[in-house]
C-alpha cells in the first residue's frame, strides 16, 4: 500500500508488527508522528479494525489535530483506491486530559462527578486552594496557595488522596489539610482540577469492573506517543486498559523526558519492558528534520546520561552549517546580538544550496520565563514584531477569563469560583460583606450561592429568602439571580455565540471595558477575539465548548499567522521545529539551573532539556551566553554551561567579529566577542596575560587573558587547585605575585 511505500525500513518494521505490545524508541525527528498514522491506518486497512475501536493518546493538542489529520488524510486515500467508505465519526484520538474528561461526562457520576461538571484551570485550582487555607485560618503568606497547589497536584498524580498525604514536616501537615478542604471547595462547586480528570478514571476504572470490561471491550489497540512523558496515573490508567488484549503501542525517547517536575517519570519505558516482558522494540534512528552537525551536537550531549537506549541519529540532509556559539557582556548584549542575527539572517539572500530564513522561522529557546524580558524589550527597541509563547495566555487574560466565567456558571450555578469572579464585574455594589452575606444565606439553606441567586429570581420565594441579605443588595442579588436565570434558558435554544453576546450586553461589559483608553479598546478586541473564537465552535453544546477551552495548551495559543520570530522556554518548544534557533543563557546556573546542582536525577533531566533544546533546530543553531548577568537574571559573573564542554570537537563555527576570547571549557575553541554598547571609550587593563595572581579562596594561577569591556577588565585565570574561573578585575580580591 502507498503508506507503506513512504516508510524507511526501520519505520515500516515497526508499522507491520502483530499483535502484542510494542515500543518504539524515537529518536527527535524521526517521524514518529507518522509512524502512529501509519499504524491507526494500518490497523484499519490490514488488520480490520474498526476505527472506533482504536484508542491514540497524545500529549498535546496540536500533535492530535496533526495525527488525526494524517489519519483522516491516509483513510481518505484508502477509500477513494478501493470506494470503500470508512466511518470516521467518534474516533478515541486526543490527550490523556480530553479523553478522560470526555469519559467522565459519560461515566462520572459513578464515582461522585456529575455530569454538568465544570473543569478548573490552573488559575481556578490556586484560587481554590487560597480559599481552603482561608477557611483553615493559615496564613498564607506563610504558606504560599501555589506552593501548596503544586504539592496537592503532586500527590494526585503519585495517586494519593486526602487521606494517604504525608505528614511528617510542618508543610505537609499544612498541605494535606488544605487539600481535604480544597476537594470539598472542588465537590461544592462540582467541578474537576486538571489532575482529577484522570485520577477519577483511574478510580473509575478500578472501582467499576463492568465499566472496566466494557472499555477493554471497545478499545481493542492502544497507541500512546510521547510514553517517556507519562506520570504514575497515565501509566496506571492505560495498563488497565490494555491488560486484556495486551495490544499495547508505546512510542517515545526516554532523552527526551523532560517534565519530571509534573510528575512525568521516563523509567516508566522501563516498567513497560518489565511489565510487557514480550514486547518486541523497534529502533528509529533516521532523522528528518536537522542536519547533521545538530544532531552529532545533541549525541555528544546525551551520551553523558547513564542508563539509556543509545541512539546513532543520522540523515539525508548532509553536515549543515556549523554551529555558532557566541559569549556576549550581558543579557542586554546577548538580546542585542539575537535580534541582529534575526534581522541580518532575514534581510540578507540566502547563499548557494540554503533555504531563505523567514521571521517566523526563527525562534529564541530560554530556561525561564524571567529571560524574556531583555529579549522582549530589545524586539520592541529594534520595532520588531515577536512571538511569545506561554507568558500571558489569550485564555489568562483578565477579561476572557471574566466572560468564560460567564459561560461557566450559565452552564453549571454551583461553581463558586466562576460565581465569586463575576458576581461584583462589573461594578454592580457588591462588596465582599455583601457577597459573605450571600454566602451565609446559602449555607443556611444548604445549597449553593448560585443555586440561591436562581431562587431570589422566583418572585415567590424571594422574600423569605431575601429577609437574612442585606437590604441594600437584596434587590441586586434578586436582579442578577434574574439574569441569571434568563441565560440558562436561552442557553437551551442558543448557540455559544448568541448565548456569549447576549451575557455581554446584558452586564454592559463593553461599555465597562472601554474607559477611553487604549488599554480598554485592546480589552474589548480580546473579548471580540473570544466571540470568534466561540463561532468556530458554533455547532457544539455549550459544556463541551468549555471544555474544549478549559484543555487548551500553551503550544495551542502559537499561531502561524503572525510571520514573526517565537520567544518560548525549552519546556515549550517540545513537539516544535524551527529552521533557526537560538539557545540563549548557556550559563551555568541558567542551563544547568542552579536548583539542580545537587540532584543527580535533576541535572541528567537538565541535560535532556539541552538535547530537546538542540534537536529543535533544522538547519542553523546558535548557542549564547553572558559572562556577567544582573541579579534579577542569574546574578554576576557566569561561568559558561557545563553541558558545551560535550559538544564534539569542530562542530562550533566562528564568525568574523571585532574581536575574540578563548571559551575557558576549552582551550582550543575559539569565538567572537561582541562589543558592548559601553565599550566604546575603554580603560586601560591593569593586568595582562601570563601574570600570576593570588586569590584568598581559589589560591595561585595564571591570568590567561585580559579583556576590558567599557569601564569593566575581566581576567581568565587558570588556578592551580580550582581550575578555569572568570573574575572581575575590580572586585576579586586579588594580588600579582609575579
Amino acid at each position: 500500500m502507498d503508506y507503506l511505500e513512504s516508510l524507511n525500513p526501520q519505520q515500516r518494521q515497526a508499522v507491520e508488527s502483530g499483535e502484542g505490545p510494542v515500543l518504539v524508541v524515537a529518536g527527535p525527528g524521526s517521524g514518529k508522528t507518522r509512524v502512529l498514522a501509519c499504524r491507526f491506518a494500518h490497523l484499519v486497512l490490514r488488520a480490520g479494525i474498526a476505527p472506533q475501536q482504536i484508542l491514540a493518546v497524545t500529549f498535546t493538542n496540536k500533535a492530535a489535530r496533526e495525527m488525526r489529520e494524517r489519519i483522516e488524510r491516509l483513510l481518505a486515500e484508502a477509500e477513494a483506491d478501493s470506494a470503500g467508505r470508512i466511518d470516521l465519526r467518534n474516533l478515541s484520538l486526543g490527550t490523556f486530559h480530553s479523553l478522560c474528561a470526555r469519559w467522565l461526562r459519560r461515566d462520572g457520576e459513578a464515582v461522585g462527578l456529575p455530569r454538568d461538571y465544570v473543569i478548573f484551570d490552573s488559575d481556578d485550582s490556586e484560587r481554590s486552594v487560597k480559599q481552603a487555607l482561608l477557611d483553615l485560618d493559615i496564613n498564607i503568606k506563610q504558606y504560599s496557595p501555589s506552593a501548596v497547589q503544586n504539592a496537592i497536584s503532586r500527590a494526585k498524580n503519585e495517586m494519593l488522596g486526602p487521606a494517604e498525604f504525608p505528614s511528617v514536616t510542618p508543610f505537609e501537615r499544612i498541605a494535606g489539610k488544605a487539600y481535604r478542604r480544597y476537594q470539598e471547595l472542588l465537590a461544592a462547586s462540582r467541578a474537576a482540577d486538571f489532575d482529577d480528570l484522570l485520577l477519577l478514571v483511574v478510580r473509575l476504572l478500578r472501582d467499576q469492573p463492568d465499566i472496566l470490561a466494557r472499555y477493554q471491550d471497545r478499545y481493542r489497540h492502544i497507541l500512546v506517543d510521547e510514553f517517556q512523558d507519562t506520570n504514575e496515573v497515565q501509566y496506571t490508567l492505560v495498563k488497565l486498559l490494555a491488560d486484556r488484549r495486551r495490544n499495547l503501542y508505546a512510542v517515545g525517547d526516554a532523552d527526551q523526558s523532560i517534565y519530571r517536575w509534573r510528575g512525568a517519570d521516563y523509567r516508566n519505558v522501563q516498567r513497560f519492558r518489565k511489565d510487557y516482558a514480550e514486547a518486541r522494540t523497534y529502533l528509529l534512528e533516521e532523522n528528518y528534520r536537522s542536519v547533521q552537525n545538530v544532531l552529532d551536537a545533541a549525541m555528544g550531549v546525551i551520551r553523558v546520561n547513564r542508563g539509556r537506549v543509545d541512539k546513532k541519529l543520522f540523515t539525508r540532509r548532509g553536515a549543515g552549517l556549523p554551529i555558532v556559539l557566541r559569549e556576549c557582556y550581558d543579557e542586554n548584549d546577548e538580546a542585542r546580538f539575537v535580534v541582529d542575527a534575526i534581522s541580518e539572517l532575514t534581510a540578507q539572500a540566502p547563499a548557494d544550496g540554503q533555504p531563505p530564513v523567514h521571521p517566523g522561522g526563527c525562534a529564541v529557546m530560554y530556561r525561564t520565563n524571567a529571560q524574556s524580558r531583555a529579549l522582549e524589550e530589545e524586539f520592541i527597541r529594534a520595532n520588531l514584531p515577536y512571538r511569545l509563547v506561554g507568558a500571558q495566555r489569550f485564555y489568562g487574560r483578565r477579561e476572557v477569563k471574566d466572560a468564560l466565567a460567564y459561560l461557566r456558571l450559565v452552564h453549571n450555578p454551583a461553581d463558586a469560583i466562576s460565581l465569586a469572579r463575576v458576581i461584583n464585574t462589573p461594578a454592580r455594589g457588591i462588596g465582599e460583606k455583601a457577597f459573605a452575606a450571600l454566602q451565609e444565606a446559602a449555607a443556611q439553606e444548604r445549597i449553593g450561592p448560585g443555586m440561591l441567586l436562581l431562587s431570589l429570581a422566583d418572585p415567590g420565594r424571594m422574600a423569605p429568602l431575601a429577609a437574612s441579605l442585606p437590604a441594600r443588595v437584596g434587590s441586586t442579588f434578586a436582579a442578577f439571580g434574574r439574569m441569571l436565570a434568563d441565560w440558562r434558558a436561552a442557553a437551551e435554544t442558543e448557540k455559544v455565540p448568541d448565548l456569549l453576546r447576549r451575557i455581554l450586553k446584558d452586564v454592559k461589559y463593553r461599555e465597562f471595558l472601554q474607559n477611553g483608553s487604549e488599554e480598554g479598546d485592546e480589552r474589548w478586541e480580546n473579548v471580540e477575539q473570544l466571540v470568534a473564537v466561540t463561532e468556530e465552535f458554533e455547532e457544539i453544546p455549550l459544556d463541551r465548548f468549555l471544555e474544549e477551552i478549559a484543555l487548551v495548551s500553551d503550544q495551542d495559543t502559537l499561531t502561524e499567522q503572525q510571520d514573526a520570530p517565537v520567544m518560548l522556554t525549552l519546556h515549550a518548544a517540545k513537539g516544535l521545529e524551527f529552521p533557526v534557533v537560538f539557545l540563549v543563557g548557556m550559563d551555568d546556573g541558567l542551563l544547568p539551573h542552579v536548583r539542580s546542582m545537587d540532584d543527580p536525577e535533576a541535572m541528567a533531566e537538565e541535560r535532556r532539556l539541552f538535547y530537546v533544546g538542540i534537536t529543535r533546530a533544522m538547519d542553523r543553531l546558535y548557542l549564547v551566553r553572558a559572562f556577567r548577568r544582573s541579579a534579577g537574571a542569574g546574578g554576576g559573573l557566569m561561568d559558561p554551561s557545563r553541558f558545551l564542554r560535550d559538544i564534539p570537537p569542530g562542530l562550533l563555527g566562528v564568525e568574523a567579529s571585532s574581536g575574540r576570547t578563548t571559551f575557558p571549557f576549552r582551550r582550543n575553541v575559539e569565538t567572537p566577542l561582541r562589543e558592548s554598547a559601553a565599550a566604546s571609550s575603554p580603560r586601560e587593563a591593569r593586568f595582562r596575560g601570563g601574570m600570576r595572581i593570588r586569590h584568598p579562596k581559589f589560591g595561585e594561577g595564571m591570568i590567561l587573558e585580559s579583556q576590558v569591556h567599557g569601564s569593566d577588565e575581566v581576567l581568565t585565570v587558570e588556578f592551580e587547585t580550582v581550575g578555569l574561573k572568570r573574575l572581575d578585575a575590580d572586585a576579586a580580591p586579588i594580588e600579582i605575585i609575579e
